[in-house]
């Protein structure tokens, strides 16, 4: 099972979003046959927050859609944890580069938030799309995940 704690750091309608990253982290946990007691927290900002922690972490000084925190970086780290239910990490996502992303893109917000929660829980779980191969895996798994979500 895993939970999403889900915190609104915007206008209300941010708050349109906690069923459906409940419903989509249950989904990839049935697509990937993970099993366990997992926890993930979800922050919906601004751009003006997302464009601080990109330059403070990640060195690029522009705001960016999400980005995502990871608490376990290795095995080792979740033997030590035990039964007890492991935090996998934050994801960030800009409301507003989520609301300029869905018209460039010429789809839904609702499908755009819920690409950006699924890719960041992707990167939680250890996926990337550092290279070719690594971007194909990733990307193709979100596409089946998703779906044909509008």
């Amino acid at each position: 099972m895993i939970e999403v704690d889900y915190i609104n750091q915007g206008p209300k309608t941010y708050d349109d979003y906690e069923e459906t990253y409940s419903d989509l982290a249950q989904k990839v946990f049935a697509h990937l046959h993970l099993n366990g007691d997992y926890l993930v927290d979800v922050n919906v900002v601004d751009n003006k927050f997302i464009h601080q922690i990109n330059k403070e972490y990640r060195g690029v000084d522009r705001p960016t859609d999400v980005i995502s925190f990871a608490f376990l970086d290795d095995e080792d780290e979740k033997m030590i944890v035990g039964q007890k239910q492991i935090s996998l990490g934050t994801i960030l996502i800009s409301f507003e580069k989520a609301e300029e992303q869905a018209k460039e893109y010429e789809h839904s917000l609702k499908r755009e938030m819920s690409f950006l929660f699924v890719h960041g829980l992707l990167h939680l779980l250890g996926y990337d799309h550092m290279t070719k191969e690594d971007e194909k895996i990733m990307f193709t798994l979100q596409d089946e995940i998703l779906g044909g979500r509008k």
